[in-house]
């Protein structure tokens, strides 16, 4: 009888004869395309009109219904996130309904107007100081930029987005706030904007605003929690560029928006990472793991997977000090070009002794469609397009940073000297 009166509410939602673009259509491409479906933005064509959402109706309907866009890599077992991209059953049937059926455009409606960028949002915008031209051939280049902030007084950043200025090359970036001038003087040494900065920056950074990878939007820090962007301090931006055969220009940037007041936590980084990657050619079944028992009470509030394109499937659970495991992310069809940052919906809470785990597996398999290599080639760890990382990143902060901090980093540092003494 349930499932009876499931149906038939179900069915009533449902559009069974006809679907309009004004009444049906626009309103779901507002929500879930349009901010990158519209001129200048990463889409590969607008979707912001009529007379270019109806040229692609059949498109846009089997996108749906295969659930290959909207992009959203996590699937069940994980947790809940905030800015879950998935359709509905009856945004994907509405969809199919409309392609269908003529893909009409209906009676005009009041034109909701689309929401402003980040940009538009954000109370200032860091940008490279001028352009960075990358040739067409040659290895992958690591380039830092020197922007100065300018900030007169100490600020506290609630949200940012990294801004690249040519989608095409830029592979990802790390920015970095730098009070000691070692930046500025690398970038008067070296020719041309910027200086080579593989690996490290060149110095050591006061704070971070984390990194950047394809698929990252807007990211709005977690409550209670700010990056500090200190006094007259330079932005410095490491930028992974990778040549594309042709003649390449970007100046990239970065939107920022303040909190009103200092934050009352920190947001701190528990990585959990691996090296030991050395897949050979033709090997489809290839596991790195990597875990950390948290030495006190913390509360995660984000996770941030990374890895390239012969990754295929990547999870992170914690094991509780009774031995229960708890899913966090499950990533059964890993993609390089739709990484994001994971914020957890319901913060959780966990305690002393629970173990943070994280497992990724590879595809070096002629089978695997995301294989940059053709036939497949030995691939090991490192920073290049065409090597492969492993990471799972547990953003977290503590209850008390006067008593737990120090027992937390002391933790930290050791797993990473034992990491370095195995290698």
């Amino acid at each position: 009888m349930k499932i009876f009166w499931l149906s038939l509410l179900l069915a009533k939602c449902l559009p069974t004869s006809a679907a309009t673009y004004n009444q049906d259509v626009a309103p779901i491409l507002e929500r879930h395309c349009v901010q990158c479906h519209r001129d200048g933005d990463v889409g590969p064509f607008p979707l912001d009109s009529y007379a270019t959402a109806s040229k692609h109706a059949r498109q846009i309907a089997l996108a749906a219904k295969t659930r290959f866009m909207p992009p959203w890599k996590p699937v069940a077992p994980s947790v809940l996130f905030h800015r879950d991209r998935r359709l509905s059953a009856v945004e994907i049937s509405t969809l199919n309904v409309w392609a269908n059926t003529g893909a009409m455009l209906g009676t005009q409606r009041l034109v909701k107007a689309i929401g402003a960028t980040s940009v538009q949002n954000a109370d200032l915008t860091w940008r490279m100081t001028s352009p960075y031209e990358v040739l067409s051939e040659g290895q992958d280049q690591y380039r830092c930029f020197v922007i100065p902030t300018a900030n007169p007084q100490v600020r506290y950043i609630d949200s940012f987005e990294f801004l690249p200025g040519n989608r095409r090359i830029v592979h990802h970036a790390l920015m970095f706030f730098d009070l000691s001038g070692a930046a500025r003087k690398l970038d008067a040494e070296s020719d041309g904007p910027g200086y080579p900065c593989f690996g490290s920056p060149g110095f050591l950074p006061v704070s971070s605003l984390g990194g950047w990878s394809p698929g990252n939007g807007r990211l709005k820090m977690p409550s209670g929690t700010a990056i500090r962007a200190p006094q007259f301090a330079d932005l410095v931006i490491q930028v992974h560029y990778h040549p594309t055969g042709k003649p390449e220009s970007d100046q990239s940037a970065v939107a920022v928006s303040f909190a009103s007041q200092a934050p009352a936590k920190k947001l701190l980084d528990i990585p959990l990472t691996s090296k030991a990657i050395d897949i050979p050619a033709g090997q489809a079944h290839f596991k790195v793991y990597d875990s950390f028992e948290l030495p006190v009470d913390v509360t995660l509030w984000q996770i941030i997977p990374h890895a390239h394109f012969v990754a295929r499937e990547v999870r992170a659970w914690t094991t509780s000090p009774t031995g229960l495991r708890k899913t966090i992310l499950t990533i059964t069809d890993w993609d390089f070009n739709w990484q994001d940052i994971y914020q957890l919906k319901a913060p959780l809470r966990l305690k002393q002794g629970t173990i943070l785990e994280m497992e990724i597996l590879y595809d070096n398999s002629a089978k695997n469609p995301r294989n940059p290599n053709q036939p497949p080639k030995r691939v090991l760890w490192g920073p290049g397009t065409a090597d492969e990382m492993a990471g799972v990143h547990w953003n977290i902060t503590v209850d008390d940073e006067a008593r737990d901090l120090e027992d937390l980093t002391h933790s930290l540092w050791g797993k990473m000297m034992r990491s370095i003494r195995q290698r």
